[in-house]
């Protein structure tokens, strides 16, 4: 069995879509040759691990059927492995996973939590590889109708304690299990800076390791909006991601994924530095 991946600090782990309608690059790494240079890319500039998926999650996105999944995925995730980079796969779906663990993926993100799939958590328990469930309420096209809490945060971990005892009872070891509040996932502004905010709460009352997802996502373009409510597009967004990463980190997620790595690679030093100047007093 593979254990969970561990650093010294928060991780950082890089994203690289294989798809044509992601809502943070719209395509620029669809083509897989493309897709394993971003790769490559990512891992230089500090990335402790890649993240390939091949299914948009954007809100409102359709889903792909299996074989463009695999089509988009395997190749990319075989060449970075044959590179020497960690990686681990982004999909909803058992068959993907399996192939792609096949191929070297070390670790399996599933943003449905095990609930778009019931072959996915017998899958991943079989493979022994750590295993990252997500708050989930239902598909990308019509997740934003889901959005509705009474009190988020404790709703939130209600629901990935759930999920997360459904996988142990499936065969996944506790210790290879890290949670995602799903930032962006059925949730509105004011419900994702509540997790951000929430982020020690999460790892302290469900035990496991915190994966925080806040790249470029729409609260940040919320929070950057101007005077006049114009909201910058996703590419605009990297500072804002970092200053999550910083926070995420000194909070004790586990790891960060974002999109573009550099400054998210120094905000978790600069945490860690942080941290262990306090330990030296």
């Amino acid at each position: 069995m593979a254990g969970l991946p561990s650093w010294d600090r928060c991780a950082v782990m890089g994203v690289v879509n294989v798809t044509p309608d992601s809502f943070s690059d719209g395509g620029r790494w669809f083509d897989a040759g493309a897709a394993v240079k971003r790769g490559l890319e990512l891992a230089e500039q500090g990335a402790d691990l890649v993240d390939v998926g091949g299914e948009s999650t954007r809100p409102g996105a359709t889903r792909v059927d299996e074989a463009e999944e695999l089509r988009r995925v395997i190749p990319v995730v075989r060449d970075l492995v044959q590179e020497g980079v960690v990686v681990s796969v982004d999909t909803m779906r058992a068959g993907v996973a399996e192939q792609a663990v096949a191929a070297g993926a070390r670790l399996v993100n599933d943003v449905s939590g095990g609930r778009a799939d019931p072959r996915m958590v017998p899958v991943v328990a079989a493979a022994g590889v750590p295993y990252v469930v997500m708050h989930w309420r239902g598909q990308s096209i019509d997740m934003n109708d889901r959005a509705v809490y009474t009190d988020t945060v404790t709703e939130v971990v209600g629901e990935l304690r759930a999920a997360l005892e459904q996988a142990v009872a499936g065969g996944i070891a506790p210790e290879r299990i890290v949670v995602d509040p799903g930032l962006g996932f059925a949730k509105q502004a004011a419900h994702d800076l509540a997790l951000v905010d929430a982020t020690a709460r999460l790892r302290r009352e469900l035990g496991r390791p915190v994966l925080v997802a806040a790249s470029r996502k729409r609260f940040l373009g919320r929070v950057l909006a101007g005077a006049d409510g114009t909201v910058p597009p996703a590419r605009e967004r990297d500072a804002a991601t970092a200053a999550v990463s910083a926070i995420a980190a000194r909070e004790g997620a586990w790891a960060v994924r974002v999109h573009e790595v550099r400054a998210s690679a120094d905000a978790v030093r600069v945490a860690r530095a942080l941290e262990t100047a306090g330990e030296a007093q």
